[in-house]
């Protein structure tokens, strides 16, 4: 099965795909919960992300999501501006981050290539709103598997959700290899099947519908300890299930590792050329990501 969703950048692309590498979709610029971040962003100051924006490049991401929700400021200027900077710095495909559709269309007015609208929910009044911008520049977009009812507890709801999503794009005249549907990730603390309901949905996702996928990675880990760990582990698992990319911090080793592992296990490394490259020893006098030098001795096998 061949679906792929290609995102670009005027010199590159990324596909999205179930015989693609898992795809990294970088979160940290995004000013919810980040005072010193929101407050630069008000200011039309970038410095904070342009930091972020060349770290999680060079951690491994392979899509940049771009949020500028900052209360009480003009959120289509400051997103147009963000775009156009990282642009200038990264030739990484970005996703467009807003519920707010004057700053989706600022965002993709600048943008150079095909982003990821992030997002489009199945209410309707979202619907007739997002998919026209969509499919006018030619994006893809996220599908967030809830409607006017809410987010249901029943996963076979939330597919009937995206089927509808999936199903009203392709009125657009968008097709559904540029749908990304995003199954919704429960906080595993507050609801203890979270991870099971997922992964069910995204069985179906794959086997029945045949999108792509993508989610809020960290959301599952959200108020246990060792949240990173735990969120590492739901990718890998994710993935395993048909979860095609997420939004999540590469900036995490437990998270990248996760990735690294599922692409190796999934048969999407090849010669494992990947896991090797990121986990071979490191000799005397040389640095590989932040592992050390290795002592002198051997280690038991």
């Amino acid at each position: 099965m061949t679906v792929r969703t290609v995102l670009s950048s005027p010199t590159k692309e990324i596909a999205i795909g179930f015989d693609q590498p898992f795809c990294v979709i970088g979160e940290k610029i995004n000013p919810t919960g980040r005072k010193k971040l929101a407050a630069e962003m008000k200011a039309h100051d970038y410095t904070t992300v342009q930091i972020d924006a060349l770290a999680q490049v060079a951690a491994g991401a392979h899509v940049l999501d771009i949020n500028a929700g900052v209360p009480l400021a003009d959120e289509p200027k400051i997103l147009a501006e963000c775009v156009q900077l990282v642009q200038s710095l990264t030739d990484t495909p970005l996703s467009i981050d807003s519920s707010i559709i004057d700053a989706l269309e600022a965002g993709l007015s600048v943008y150079q290539g095909k982003p990821l609208v992030n997002s489009v929910t199945g209410e309707d009044e979202s619907l007739e709103r997002v998919l026209p911008l969509v499919k006018k520049y030619g994006a893809a977009v996220v599908a967030i598997s809830n409607d006017e009812t809410g987010i249901s507890t029943d996963p076979d709801v939330r597919y009937a959700v995206a089927k509808k999503i999936v199903e009203r794009a392709q009125d657009h005249g968008i097709p559904k290899e540029d749908v990304v549907v995003d199954p919704l990730v429960m906080p595993i603390g507050a609801m203890n099947d979270a991870g099971k309901q997922v992964f069910h949905l995204l069985r179906r996702l794959r086997e029945e519908l045949q999108v792509n996928t993508t989610c809020g990675a960290s959301n599952v880990g959200f108020g246990v300890p060792n949240r990173h760990l735990i969120t590492g582990h739901f990718i890998a698992m994710a993935a395993g299930h048909g979860m095609t990319s997420a939004i999540m911090s590469p900036l995490h080793k437990e998270q990248m590792d996760a990735v690294r592992a599922a692409n190796t296990l999934n048969g999407l490394d090849p010669d494992c050329a990947e896991w090797l490259r990121a986990n071979r020893p490191v000799v005397e006098g040389e640095e590989a990501g932040g592992r050390g030098r290795r002592s002198g001795r051997r280690r038991r096998s």
